[in-house]
């Protein structure tokens, strides 16, 4: 089938064109002059451009009709085989004016992976005059050796990616296709791993969209508390999202070969991308598309350790998927059929949507059971009259750290994003209220997921129990204010702002002096670091006069705990 701007054409110009299926190239050529001869004779005829997408063996796989100024590639679907891999497949069209190789070719050359891309200049007579074409060349795909190590964009501007090469005819074009383009493809399988090479962590292209730089810096820190090798990032600043791609059709062509030279699988975006969009950006680069609430719940995931985590982190997950399940992931696009199965029925993807709202449904049950077993539980310690101190914050202000240090516990403590997932909870002793209990929770986030929300009710609920909410806050962190305006905004959404804080300014040991008590004076808080546990005697007496205050005037308010 001839495709491509086909209307207009006359019954022997689809003939002619039909014939170009029959026509064999060998395969060190790349393209006979015959064939060569043949498209820009029609070309001259048509007065449009015309091409054929040929595989390896040379046989003419796809016939495309443009206009006179450019063509429409054919779908040539996903690429298959492993990441050393070409497609093997070059496309050779025509050029009614001679002119070079367009961005475009460069574009679908790159973002295709083809062997390659070539053009050929048609003469008044309709004879094949000069050919250029051009080839992902796998030297300029290398990264320097420093550059790989912190997985940061090259210092020094790459080398051209693609090797091009122009002769004045096809007789003078001096280039062995099959010896080319294998030794081509075997050194660029030597330099991305190879399909037998050992498997790799995952790695991936951490994409900016949004312009604030304190949000990107968030978003690399997310990926590698994840696990995720960071391979290379890249920054896009756009007013929105490109509505079919993500990103734009140029922005696409660096992305593939920064991900060819940095041996990326994977793209991480730092906002939430539409369903649609991400598909599409997926079958153009052959990169899984990660969104920002993707990852959060990924680290939930990899974080939850209690029967009650995991069970929110996959009611969150589920949630998320749901609108996003398309008919690739649920299996295949058909009816179901057989004995007791015929009639109009459910598709596969209706029984798969079918089958995530069952588990959703069942997961909201077991979750409210937890909350009903966690509201008693605050039930008896209401009874037994024991204050309840939790420790809120930004994720990574180091809540846990002052939770071990004021306890003398020995909870999990790492240098990443939501290291602590599941609640802990322990007693304190204060000189005058005696015996409290002192939680630490789920860090908070800007923008957390409202999936993700909604999945941790039963967790973030306990909350409102508290007496005081001590907000630790990383005081040396340059995004202080704004990530305490993000946790204060989160308080809002789950209603429990009336409840009375204590601001926490931790390691606070990398200010100095001046700046500490600066910081206390304007946010009414205590200066600690948790880690060298300086500033604890302060930090208790301080959240026990709170306390204090803060059951009295809860008691004035005529609210009872």
């Amino acid at each position: 089938m001839i495709e491509g701007n086909t209307h207009g054409l006359q019954t022997s110009q689809r003939k002619a064109l039909e014939r170009t299926f029959r026509r064999r190239v060998a395969k060190s050529e790349v393209v006979s002059p015959e064939l060569a001869r043949h498209l820009t004779a029609l070309s001259r005829e048509l007065g449009r451009q015309v091409g054929v997408m040929l595989s390896r063996e040379g046989a003419v796989k796809s016939v495309v009709v443009g206009d006179a100024h450019q063509l429409m590639l054919p779908d040539v679907g996903r690429l298959r085989g492993g990441s050393g891999r070409f497609r093997g497949l070059r496309w050779v069209h025509t050029h009614l004016r001679g002119e070079p190789l367009s961005i475009d070719d460069l574009n679908d050359l790159a973002l295709l992976r083809l062997d390659l891309v070539a053009a050929i200049e048609v003469l008044e007579d309709g004879g094949a005059g000069s050919i250029e074409l051009a080839h992902l060349d796998p030297a300029g795909l290398m990264v320097d050796d420093a550059d790989e190590a912190d997985g940061q964009s090259p210092a020094t501007e790459p080398v051209e990616p693609f090797r091009k090469i122009r002769a004045r005819d096809i007789h003078a074009l001096d280039f062995d296709f099959e010896l080319t383009i294998g030794a081509l493809e075997a050194e660029y399988s030597r330099l991305h791993g190879g399909s037998g090479a050992k498997k790799e962590e995952e790695r991936a292209l951490v994409i900016g969209l949004e312009p604030d730089d304190g949000h990107f810096a968030e978003m690399l820190e997310l990926v590698r508390s994840s696990g995720v090798a960071i391979a290379g990032t890249l920054r896009q600043r756009r007013r929105k999202q490109h509505p079919k791609t993500v990103v734009g059709r140029g922005k696409l062509q660096e992305l593939v070969l920064e991900g060819m030279r940095r041996r990326a699988t994977v793209a991480i975006f730092d906002v939430d991308l539409r369903p649609a969009p991400a598909r599409a950006f997926e079958d153009a680069t052959g990169l899984k598309a990660i969104d920002r609430t993707q990852l959060i719940l990924d680290i939930f995931a990899q974080r939850a350790k209690s029967r009650d985590g995991k069970l929110q982190v996959e009611l969150a997950q589920l949630k998320y998927s749901l609108p996003r399940l398309t008919e690739k992931d649920a299996g295949l696009s058909r009816l179901t059929g057989g004995i007791g199965g015929r009639g109009p029925g459910e598709t596969v993807m209706e029984i798969g949507r079918r089958r995530i709202r069952d588990r959703i449904r069942s997961l909201e049950k077991q979750v409210e059971k937890l909350s009903k077993q966690r509201d008693l539980r605050r039930q008896r310690r209401r009874q037994a009259r024991i204050p309840v101190l939790s420790i809120i914050g930004y994720t990574n202000a180091g809540k846990s750290t002052l939770l071990n240090a004021m306890t003398k516990s020995k909870v999990e403590v790492q240098d990443q994003l939501f290291m602590t997932l599941d609640p802990t909870s322990r007693r304190l002793r204060f000189p005058r209220e005696g015996e409290v209990i002192i939680s630490d929770t789920v860090g908070f986030i800007a923008d957390l997921p409202p999936d993700l929300i909604a999945a941790f009710r039963a967790t973030l609920e306990e909350l409102a129990d508290a007496d005081l909410l001590l907000h630790v806050v990383d005081s040396a962190d340059p995004h202080m204010e704004v990530k305490i305006a993000a946790v204060e905004k989160l308080l809002e959404e789950l209603s429990i702002e009336e409840i009375p804080q204590l601001m926490v300014l931790n390691k606070a040991d990398r200010l100095t002096p001046g700046e500490a008590e600066a910081l206390e004076v304007r946010h009414n808080a205590v200066a600690v670091s948790a880690l060298k546990r300086q500033g604890l005697p302060k930090l208790v007496a301080v959240a026990e006069q709170r306390l204090g205050d803060g059951r009295k005037l809860l008691r004035q308010e005529g609210v009872h705990r």
